[in-house]
């Protein structure tokens, strides 16, 4: 017994064997999944790097700290008046601009008779991001941070001193580095009707006590 195999007849107006022909079906499958995967590759290399760029400036701080509080603190308060930065800060601002180089990461064009006292032993250097340029860094340098030997918290962007109340105060040296991040994550996740808030830029912080 020959057994044949009926085919259902295509809607009128179409051409034969358009229904079973499944090319279009996996074209709108990849249309479909195509912004997914862009949102999902993005993703990866976008906050690889924020997180790669935070590790570097972490290092960074930290090594500039140790710097700044092995210096000798005679000259803070002479400096202070003055306005200028001790020779431990001008130190400080030459590791963080040297490792920048050596790291292939853009210092901003930020200059060191930049300087600007905007407290009682902290000085900052900054750069702000321009029409010109998405480039954008602060540099903020406390040489009289204080905070409690026991209980402290993480230090804050701006090296402010913490509280100690009743506790023992310790003295050291604060440093923070921020830098603007230009995440495209924001952008292609757009493809998918969402919107997405990040920071704008991405910081280190480090602290060493001063040793004199």
């Amino acid at each position: 017994m020959i057994h044949q195999r009926h085919l259902q007849a295509p809607p009128a107006g179409l051409p034969p064997g358009i229904c079973a022909d499944e090319r279009g079906a996996q074209l709108v499958e990849f249309a479909v999944a195509l912004p997914l995967l862009v949102v999902f590759v993005v993703g990866i290399f976008d906050f690889s790097g924020a997180y790669t760029l935070k590790q570097k400036l972490t290092n960074i701080t930290r090594d500039a700290a140790r710097v700044a509080a092995a210096g000798p603190a005679t000259d803070l308060i002479s400096a202070f008046n003055t306005g200028s930065a001790p020779d431990s800060v001008v130190d400080a601002f030459n590791v963080v601009d040297n490792y920048l180089a050596a790291n292939q990461i853009s210092d901003c064009g930020v200059k060191p008779n930049s300087v600007t006292s905007v407290g009682t032993l902290t000085w900052q250097y900054s750069v702000s991001p321009s029409l010109n340029s998405a480039c954008g860094i602060t540099l903020t340098i406390n040489r009289g941070y204080v905070f409690p030997q026991t209980g402290a918290t993480p230090p804050s962007v701006t090296c402010a001193s913490q509280s100690v109340g009743s506790g023992t105060a310790l003295v050291g040296t604060c440093v923070s580095l921020q830098y603007t991040y230009t995440w495209r994550f924001g952008r292609v996740s757009s493809l998918l009707g969402a919107s997405t808030t990040l920071p704008s830029q991405i910081s280190g912080i480090g602290v060493a006590l001063n040793e004199n």
